[in-house]
């Protein structure tokens, strides 16, 4: 078995990256950084890692990491991920791995230059409840796919009121939460976005510092003429939830907690419950694939791809919110 050996940036969701890295045979965590020098110290003392900076240019120059995990605030992403990959290393980054176009096109001119790989943390491709219903959309059960919805519903406003994200010069809630259910749509019916159509409305934040819409919607055309609808909201008065809804011609499903609903008709008796374990997924649980992606010589389950292009079609809609105007989405790979 390859050892690998990983350095992983930023401490905050990064320390969940940490420990699941430790849990994986022939894995080793060398290093972590994190600029608040007391977090760095807690972190590594908890997860028992000697290696600590507060530099990430430390853990990317080291020749003997083959590996990073970048968790760090969305606006370092890109910088980071083309360093690393221009040393040589396969990256793992946390969502968004851009905040614009231009970045993303050197991104992916890093990416291909180096030959490296790279995978994003899109975390519902793991969630039992939605790998069980891509297997039946993939299968034929729920016919023809013809609309879909797919809500990013969290209460957590104080994140742009207070946080690191409302400190930054740009910030896109598609980008930060509603990514999440535009890749799992994707991925689900296995087409791609090819139009998309905006709004964004900043209501619940009005009178705070933060500048950009609180609520975005996103409808989407895909390649077969299937619509869905995107929200994200991160002031719901509710739990968080990944609504996600499937209409086809034979089939349909709503998502629920505990338990889903499927639908074969209008009739009381036409609706059974879907109890397949959701979220059931941790943050760390794609990294096992992403390793032994690197080891095997293969794309990651989220490969270059899914993580480009699930960007664009992020990139789309915030050009559609700006323009109130249609945007075909284009794909650069």
């Amino acid at each position: 078995m390859q050892e690998i050996s990983i350095g992983v940036i930023g401490l905050g969701v990064g320390e969940r990256h940490v420990a699941a890295y430790r849990e994986i045979p022939g894995v080793t965590v060398a290093a972590v950084c994190d600029m608040d020098e007391e977090k760095l110290h807690a972190v590594a003392d908890r997860q028992e890692v000697d290696g600590r900076y507060t530099d990430y240019r430390k853990i990317i120059e080291d020749p003997r990491i083959d590996a990073v995990s970048i968790c760090t605030y969305d606006n370092y992403h890109a910088a980071q991920v083309i360093e690393a990959f221009n040393a040589g290393k396969h990256v793992m980054v946390e969502k968004p791995i851009t905040l614009n176009r231009e970045d993303l096109a050197k991104v992916i001119r890093a990416q291909q230059d180096s030959g490296k790989r790279i995978s994003s943390n899109l975390i519902l491709r793991q969630s039992p409840r939605f790998i069980a219903l891509r297997e039946m959309v993939q299968r034929g059960d729920f016919g023809d796919i013809f609309y879909m919805e797919g809500d990013y519903l969290h209460q957590i406003l104080w994140k742009i009121t207070e946080g690191w994200r409302g400190q930054m010069d740009f910030y896109c809630v598609t980008y930060g939460g509603g990514i999440h259910l535009i890749d799992l749509m994707r991925w689900i019916i296995g087409e791609e976005v090819t139009e998309v159509t905006s709004m964004g409305a900043k209501k619940q934040t009005r009178g705070s510092s933060f500048a950009y819409p609180d609520v975005m919607t996103n409808l989407l055309r895909f390649e077969s003429d299937a619509l869905a609808k995107n929200t994200t909201t991160f002031g719901p008065q509710r739990h968080k939830m990944h609504s996600l809804n499937l209409y086809g011609t034979k089939l349909s499903f709503e998502n629920g907690i505990p338990d889903g609903r499927l639908f074969r008709g209008d009739r009381p008796e036409d609706e059974e419950p879907f109890t397949v374990p959701y979220p059931a997924v941790e943050k760390g649980d794609l990294l096992p694939d992403f390793v032994a992606a690197i080891r095997e010589g293969r794309e990651p389950n989220v490969g270059a791809q899914d993580v480009f292009r699930v960007m664009e079609i992020c990139f789309a809609c915030w050009e559609s919110v700006q323009n109130r105007r249609n945007v075909d989405v284009t794909y650069t790979i």
